[in-house]
């Protein structure tokens, strides 16, 4: 009998190739506090990015707070319900209240469109978040953060390696937060904030120590974000196997649109002017004229050992803690609204094998 099938699994270098950075850290005793590779993993990521400036956490959620902390956010910031619940909840967790505005029906991204008529005297920011690694309109959104005198933080966690025409993905905005877990193609537990310069890398890298400021002072109240050395050493052997992952993920991606194109009421979301694509997710819209409703079309390929999942379903403002506040109203939402209700993502992960690949879209075609 065949093994499960998850929408991803995580892509892990060889065990023996590991062993050598744990006797590193078995004979450094260090474990954490922003160790050697820590230090090492920073300067990579930049390097590999062509960045200047990157700060390491220990989860890309505690990385969203602490950005939102150093940037100084307060009053209201206009964000997508289209997400992670957790873009949302970093909001909560400093005291600022989400709007939430409508998205793109083609990228599903925060629709730019939307966004001047939910600005407020108490808007101070916008927080877009690069859906399924396809890039926001960064140009469109900068402009209007311009117009108004606002700042931007992007909820990159899709969009590692993402780049666009001119940049990586979103690298023009004011910060940036990125995910290391899964189901990425980049796999460890971690995130990151790209910086807009030193200055504001070393109040993120005081925020998240707990502030300290020297050994014996503490100037605000910080938080533990800072990456284990376990964590960090995984991060850089995974590194090494980001652009394999990649076009593996490219190839499934590939077989699926070829095999999927033709069959009715089966969309797949197409890119978004990214040049070069992360393939960290392979979303299709189950339209109303395809013979089964999503819920149904889900059901019937767990039943044949198949788990995809409904992602991003339900919205963030359909959740009863955020359902009552005036922007989480759904007839504000239609589009978002829409997509949470036929968003199904199948699986995509390179050691998927594409014989599974040919049976999930042969069963989807003869449904």
């Amino acid at each position: 009998m065949r093994k499960p099938v998850y929408v991803t699994q995580p892509y892990l270098p060889p065990l023996e190739e590991f062993y050598p950075y744990l006797q590193q850290i078995w004979d450094s005793k260090v474990l954490t506090n922003c160790g050697p590779f820590h230090q090492q993993l920073e300067q990579t990521l930049c390097a590999h990015l062509g960045i200047k400036h990157l700060a390491l956490f220990t989860n890309a959620t505690i990385a969203l707070v602490t950005a939102l902390q150093a940037m100084r956010i307060t009053g209201e910031v206009i964000t997508t319900p289209y997400s992670f619940v957790a873009t949302a909840h970093s909001l909560l967790w400093n005291g600022i209240k989400p709007v939430f505005v409508d998205i793109d029906p083609n990228t599903l991204n925060l629709d730019p469109a939307k966004i001047e008529s939910a600005i407020t005297p108490q808007t101070t920011a916008i927080m877009p978040v690069h859906v399924y690694g396809h890039p926001c309109d960064v140009d469109a959104i900068q402009k209007i953060a311009d117009n108004y005198n606002l700042k931007v933080i992007y909820d990159a966690a899709h969009a590692f390696g993402c780049k666009t025409l001119v940049a990586v993905c979103c690298a023009t905005a004011t910060s940036r937060c990125s995910a290391f877990m899964p189901p990425r193609h980049y796999t460890f537990e971690g995130g990151a904030i790209i910086c807009p310069d030193e200055k504001t890398k070393t109040r993120i890298d005081h925020l998240k120590n707990f502030d300290h400021v020297g050994e014996v002072n503490v100037v605000a109240p910080g938080i533990n974000g800072k990456m284990s050395e376990f964590n960090a050493a995984l991060g850089l052997l995974q590194l090494k196997y980001v652009e394999q992952a990649i076009l593996h993920r490219q190839a499934i991606d590939a077989a699926y649109r070829a095999r999927l194109k033709q069959v009715k009421g089966i969309h797949c979301l197409n890119a978004a002017g990214e040049r070069v694509a992360n393939y960290a997710y392979f979303p299709v819209l189950v339209k109303p004229d395809y013979p089964l409703g999503r819920d149904a079309l889900n059901q019937k390929l767990k039943e044949l050992g198949i788990h995809p999942r409904r992602y991003f379903y339900p919205l963030i403002t359909d959740f009863s803690m955020y359902r009552g506040l005036p922007s989480a109203n759904r007839e504000n939402l239609p589009v978002a609204t829409a997509a949470s209700q036929q968003i199904l993502c199948l699986p995509i992960y390179p050691d998927l094998e594409m014989q599974v690949v040919e049976e999930i879209c042969t069963f989807i075609a003869s449904a």
